[in-house]
């Protein structure tokens, strides 16, 4: 006959486990012998290493004791069963994961990859990391609101970006935001980004240069835009006087 301590050690688990399945009634306690010890025999040892084998293999406890009487069909079963589960889990940690790296990346915070890549794509072309940062802040509400819109706009922005033009209106919008009021190369390059506005709009054969979103989030891709690169405004004051309208959504109206 075994004492607790040497239950325990028979079956590598410690005392404090050996009391905890007790309270789960997962192993019988045995009554307390003349001298007050709880004494355990062989088959205690058994059915405690069976208790631990399974809970090892992240079987939850509440479940030990179906398994442990189960016959060998209800057995299998109830292992393809925690199977099943524990893959689920895994896989949500793994999730959990590629989203806790995504948070020590960055731009990688709440952004498809596609729109990570792009931004990447800015930084390389030599992009001023503002304007970046106003695409970063502009497309982070848009993939949370409407990602298929976002998938949409993104795909089409990735093939754009491979035109001279395109990238040619990054650079110059980059060049405009340290520029004063008097610097004539700031009224020169604003003419330059409306040139490139227009020939987009007439390539399209519409008034607008836009992806059709929501008003209201419009509203608030402006406000994010005009915080994160206050200078944008100054660019926008000026475009209106070329004839265009707006951020996010350019629209073309009559020249002022």
């Amino acid at each position: 006959m075994l004492t607790i301590g040497e239950l325990a050690a028979y079956a590598g688990v410690t005392v404090r486990a050996v009391r905890h399945y007790h309270a789960k009634g997962l192993l019988p306690e045995p009554e307390r012998d003349h001298s007050g010890y709880r004494r355990y025999d062989a088959s205690a040892v058994v059915e405690l290493i069976k208790i631990r084998s399974l809970a090892e293999a992240g079987v939850p406890l509440a479940r030990v004791r179906e398994l442990l009487r189960a016959d060998p069909a209800e057995f299998a079963t109830a292992v393809a069963d925690i199977d099943e589960r524990l893959q689920a889990e895994i896989r949500q940690r793994q999730q959990h994961r590629e989203r806790i790296a995504r948070l020590a990346a960055g731009d990688n915070l709440a952004l498809p990859p596609q729109v990570v890549e792009f931004l990447d794509h800015l930084r390389a072309l030599g992009v001023d990391e503002r304007i970046v940062q106003v695409e970063r802040d502009g497309w982070i509400p848009l993939a949370a609101r409407s990602p298929e819109r976002a998938a949409e706009l993104i795909a089409r922005k990735r093939v754009q970006i491979a035109h001279p033009p395109l990238i040619d209106f990054y650079l110059t919008l980059s060049e405009a935001l340290d520029r004063t009021d008097n610097d004539l190369m700031l009224i020169e390059l604003v003419d330059r980004l409306a040139a490139y506005l227009t020939q987009l709009a007439d390539e399209q054969g519409q008034d607008h240069v836009s992806g059709d979103i929501d008003p209201s989030l419009v509203e608030l891709l402006d406000t994010l835009a005009f915080d994160t690169a206050p200078p944008t405004r100054r660019l926008i004051e000026l475009l209106n006087k070329q004839g265009w309208t707006g951020w996010t959504e350019l629209v073309r109206s009559a020249p002022k």
